[in-house]
């Protein structure tokens, strides 16, 4: 774990001590609020000594993404008791469906537009966001995103992106000044060393899309005569809390396909270790254009498994396809 994540830890237990010293000067205050002061204590006394999130059992990393959630914690998943093992997996399975019960409907349309997503995360839980959502003026917003790092720690940032937009969306703001936004308050409210790359998507009933690629991988729009891409033109968002964004002006025509997809599909490696890339990728949304989106968006899901050769999936995937309805 980097010096700037300990400080960050350090700073956030400080803070813990003093509301919990606070609330230890209250005449009701339990024995529950004693034995938490003393598990702050310990933490800082492990950062101060440089053992701070090393496994009291058998000295190995803690894993960070439970470390970051937690800062308390004193052992790593193998050295869990039985109790506490059952604990965790019962919490990873609601974080799980609360998860899931934050995505939009898998096939809808949506103000004269048509779109599919698919959604597979590599563990339980996915720090993959996708997101559709109609806006005050009659627009669509689609939105896809990737936050940085795996795990439980990945996966609270993706719920928190989609409080942002969902809080934000509603306050009719420019795209470019709605992911501005959003990414101020991304990185005032998360670690330094926490962003997410963005595709977002304002799209209006008469087939006009304006598209913000905050770092993302590049969108592919699949016309009859060709797949264009859309790159990024913005750093992720969180990475600097003043970043600026632009935007990209296309219009779909009926047929037309606008496709954005996350790294752990272009990521996906064969058997001799060799990636499945964007130009392959671009190649299979040229033969599925004529398809629908939920065709679409199924078939490079389809495409990365057989070009994977069955291996166990290492990233979360998602794809996201748009069209005129």
């Amino acid at each position: 774990m980097s010096d700037i994540v300990q400080s960050l830890l350090r700073d956030q237990l400080v803070w813990r001590r003093g509301r919990l010293a606070a609330a230890l000067t209250h005449p009701h205050a339990t024995a529950n609020l004693h034995a938490l002061l003393g598990e702050v204590d310990a933490a800082l006394g492990r950062l101060e000594r440089g053992d701070f999130g090393l496994c009291e059992s058998c000295g190995d990393p803690i894993e960070p993404d439970r470390l970051i959630a937690d800062p308390l914690l004193r052992f790593c998943l193998d050295h869990l008791t039985p109790d506490e093992q059952q604990a965790l997996q019962r919490d990873l399975d609601l974080a799980a469906r609360i998860q899931r019960g934050l995505l939009p409907a898998p096939s809808l349309e949506l103000a004269g537009w048509q779109f599919a997503y698919e959604y597979h995360p590599a563990g339980i839980v996915s720090g993959d966001y996708c997101d559709v959502m109609p806006g005050p003026s009659g627009d669509s917003y689609f939105l896809l995103g990737d936050v940085a790092g795996k795990g439980v720690a990945a996966s609270m940032l993706m719920t928190q992106l989609h409080g942002m937009f969902r809080s934000l969306v509603p306050m009719g703001l420019a795209l470019a000044a709605l992911v501005e936004r959003a990414s101020s308050i991304f990185c005032d409210s998360t670690l330094p060393s926490h962003y997410a790359t963005l595709a977002s998507v304002r799209a209006s009933p008469t087939g006009d899309i304006e598209v913000c690629n905050a770092g993302h991988l590049p969108l592919m729009l699949v016309r009859p005569q060709g797949v264009t891409r859309i790159e990024s033109n913005s750093l992720p968002i969180g990475m600097f809390c003043s970043a600026r964004y632009e935007t990209t002006l296309v219009r779909l025509a009926p047929g037309d396909v606008l496709v954005a997809f996350t790294d752990g599909l272009s990521e996906v490696e064969d058997a001799d270790g060799g990636d499945l890339g964007l130009d392959r990728l671009e190649q299979q949304c040229a033969a599925l254009g004529a398809e629908p989106p939920a065709r679409v968006a199924a078939g490079l899901i389809a495409a990365a498994r057989r070009f994977g050769g069955g291996a166990p999936q290492a990233d979360d995937m998602t794809v996201l396809a748009i069209a005129r309805a």
